[in-house]
């Protein structure tokens, strides 16, 4: 297996990586900028408020796009595993 071979698998792996986690990682910031301003105009410094929206609304998201998170991770598993041949050469 090449340098090249290797390279392009890394690319793959981190690509798919970032496309999934991605819409997690954006609602969670949404979400905590938005209680970190509502927490800022109403002088509210409760740790609570901003865990536990952030937990449901990563909740939320995983239920909704969980399908899609899944499949975008086996349709990566399949490409490796049905292309196994030509690594090992």
């Amino acid at each position: 297996m090449s340098v090249d071979v290797v390279v392009e698998i890394a690319n793959q792996a981190l690509f798919t990586v970032i496309k999934t986690a991605a819409p997690v990682l954006l609602i969670s910031m949404i979400v905590g900028l938005a209680i970190s301003i509502f927490q800022t105009v109403t002088s509210i410094q409760e740790q609570t408020l901003t865990f536990v929206p952030k937990v449901v609304s990563i909740f939320i998201t995983l239920m909704v796009l969980g399908h899609w998170m899944l499949n975008n991770m086996t349709t990566l598993m399949t490409t490796l595993w049905s292309d196994f041949s030509k690594y090992i050469r």
